[in-house]
């Protein structure tokens, strides 16, 4: 390499360095102006509803920041993610604030112990460790993090109850997977849900009639809602070796089934009445209307 090239480099290496040491001083800057905003908040002469506030009071507005935040990604606008982030970023500092005054922890407890961790947890970045590719890093991952949690004694702790059904039924799967309990292939989970389905039907004809020969009316017993607990469960798996996300795919059903209803509704508003007026069958009609249109 030439001298010129040296240099070049050289001067380049310094400028990347002087650009994150100028962005560091920036967010160091605006972290502490945050966390004395709290702090201000919280004092004897702050807010009144601040100062109520509890790590168990805040949990609602935390998980629906969490959920702001994800609809933000999707949404692809930086703008709306930067301000989204800043409100989840409120609540971590607003938690800190309450520990802190309580002596049991501060903001910079909570940084420095997941900056931590993450050098902990890559050693083929901060240490010796070699990895071939992505799916390496990932084993390494899980064993780093088992030797680091020994209380944990089942392959499945560590996954939070409060997490959405869905996402905790794919939690749950992938904890039992890291330890070989998985089918093979896409094969078994296809054939799963198909014998899930089975017993859902079969449970419900029974029920059916049962109430026919009864003359009773129809309600799902005990049975039914477990097989359909299994039925929904097995289908998550389905979704997870197709390497699909079943959260965003129910999301995404959701999504397009508002779409299409208030499509009807506007199509029945059109001809001058109103949804709670009209037939099934009419229902049924304009439906199939606007599903032609959306496929179209």
């Amino acid at each position: 390499m030439s001298d010129e090239s040296s240099s070049s480099r050289a001067h380049e290496n310094v400028g990347h360095r002087l650009t994150a040491a100028t962005d560091a001083n920036t967010s160091a800057q605006a972290m502490d102006r945050l966390l004395d905003l709290m702090a201000r908040l919280r004092a004897p002469d702050g807010c009144p509803w601040d100062r109520e506030q509890t790590p168990a009071t805040l949990k609602p507005q935390l998980l629906e920041e969490c959920y702001e935040v994800l609809e933000a990604i999707d949404s692809g606008s930086p703008q709306h993610l930067t301000e989204e982030l800043g409100d989840l970023l409120l609540h971590i500092v607003f938690q800190a604030q309450i520990a802190r005054e309580a002596g049991d922890f501060t903001f910079a407890d909570v940084a420095t112990g997941v900056t931590d961790k993450m050098i902990r947890r890559h050693p083929h970045v901060f240490g010796e460790e070699k990895v071939a590719d992505a799916g390496s890093v990932v084993t390494l991952w899980h064993q780093l993090k088992k030797a680091e949690k020994p209380e944990r004694k089942s392959a499945l702790d560590g996954v939070p109850r409060a997490l959405p059904a869905l996402m905790r039924a794919e939690a749950l799967q992938k904890k039992a997977r890291n330890v070989g309990f998985d089918w093979p292939d896409v094969h078994g989970s296809l054939a799963k849900v198909r014998e899930e389905l089975a017993e859902v039907v079969a449970e419900i004809d029974a029920e059916l009639a049962f109430a026919a020969a009864n003359e009773v009316k129809f309600t799902a017993g005990e049975k039914t809602a477990e097989e359909l607990g299994d039925l929904l469960f097995s289908i998550v798996n389905l979704t997870r070796h197709l390497k699909l996300d079943a959260e965003g795919l129910l999301t995404g059903a959701n999504d397009k089934f508002a779409r299409r209803f208030r499509a009807v509704e506007e199509r029945i508003k059109a001809a001058g009445k109103a949804v709670s007026d009209c037939s099934m069958e009419e229902l049924d009609a304009a439906w199939e209307a606007v599903k032609a249109e959306s496929k179209a």
